[in-house]
């Protein structure tokens, strides 16, 4: 797949998301594109709900037009236009704004809008692999029990006192001391199974993140590969212990926590039917048993040709 820089854009922004204002993103979208010539359509949602219908209609336009995808918003948002982008064979820009930017950063590209719509101009095309939950697409990463509850925590945070990693830090201080509950989850994956009682099961596919709390499986991603991380029956202060590495990048020092890498990866619950989990910090409930697989079709993102363009992390 090529690009000859001609390709109109269909740009789903959703003007709910992201630290800032809608109409400042919007603005600096029509005026950096207008300048260029470039052909482009707005489509804007505001509300999560609108995403998977706006994103279809983003690639049906894309495909009639020979045109590339672009989702602009937070980690929700570029996850639900990569559900409908992958395996369509269509190019995929981003424009991040969400807090910690983890798969836009992975790969140069900046959280600053016009530097993004920059490298849109002139991009080339870069595949990258996907994880994919019971068929549901993950960009950074996936997780059940403690870690979903941590999101919803933040996100309420966040509602009040606005966005940024203190707010995101003080609510998981919060969070953490509550009473959770363990899970007991069976893991069968590529290179065997595990018995674990546990609060949570976080699936990695992000090699920034992974370096960012200290977790050393950057050659399973590389190859990849998803990275399993869960730990040990645990109390409060095991908890905040356990948050405390990863603030210092040695997670994957603490004797408690089990991390693997896999290609595939199918985790039972016994009797239970259902589960609440989270994708890229959007929260869904899924039926069990519950399955974790690297895509077989990898996403055509679209990054900066230019080095001087890419974002340094």
């Amino acid at each position: 797949m090529t690009l000859t820089g001609d390709e109109p854009l269909f740009i789903v922004l959703n003007t709910g998301s992201g630290r800032h204002a809608a109409g400042e993103v919007e603005q600096t979208i029509r005026d950096v594109l207008g300048n260029a010539g470039r052909q482009f359509e707005l489509m804007p949602v505001n509300s999560g709900r609108q995403l998977p219908s706006t994103a279809q209609r983003a690639v049906a336009r894309a495909r009639a037009e020979q045109g590339v995808v672009v989702a602009a918003g937070g980690d929700g948002t570029l996850n639900a236009v990569s559900q409908a982008v992958l395996g369509s064979g269509l190019p995929f820009g981003i424009l991040p704004q969400g807090t910690f930017n983890y798969f836009g950063r992975t790969y140069g590209i900046s959280q600053d809008t016009g530097t993004a719509l920059a490298c849109l101009l002139d991009a080339v095309i870069q595949p990258v692999p996907v994880g994919l939950l019971n068929e549901h697409v993950f960009l950074v990463n996936a997780s059940l029990g403690l870690y979903p509850t941590l999101l919803e925590d933040r996100e309420a945070w966040k509602q009040r006192f606005g966005r940024s990693r203190l707010v995101a830090l003080w609510a998981a201080l919060a969070t953490l001391m509550r009473a959770h509950r363990q899970l007991d989850l069976v893991l069968d994956y590529t290179e065997g199974q595990q018995r674990v009682r546990t609060p949570t099961l976080v699936v990695g596919n992000n090699a920034l993140q992974l370096e960012h709390i200290g977790i050393d499986h950057l050659d399973d991603i590389a190859q990849g590969r998803l990275v399993a991380m869960t730990a040990r029956e645990l109390g409060t202060l095991d908890l905040y212990g356990l948050l405390l590495r990863g603030l210092l990048s040695s997670m994957g020092e603490a004797e408690n926590v089990i991390t693997f890498g896999f290609d595939s990866m199918t985790v039972r619950f016994g009797r239970r039917r259902r589960i609440k989990v989270a994708m890229d910090g959007e929260i869904i409930w899924l039926r069990t048993p519950l399955v974790f697989r690297v895509a077989p079709d990898r996403l055509p993102l679209l990054v900066p040709r230019d080095p001087a363009l890419r974002e340094r992390v």
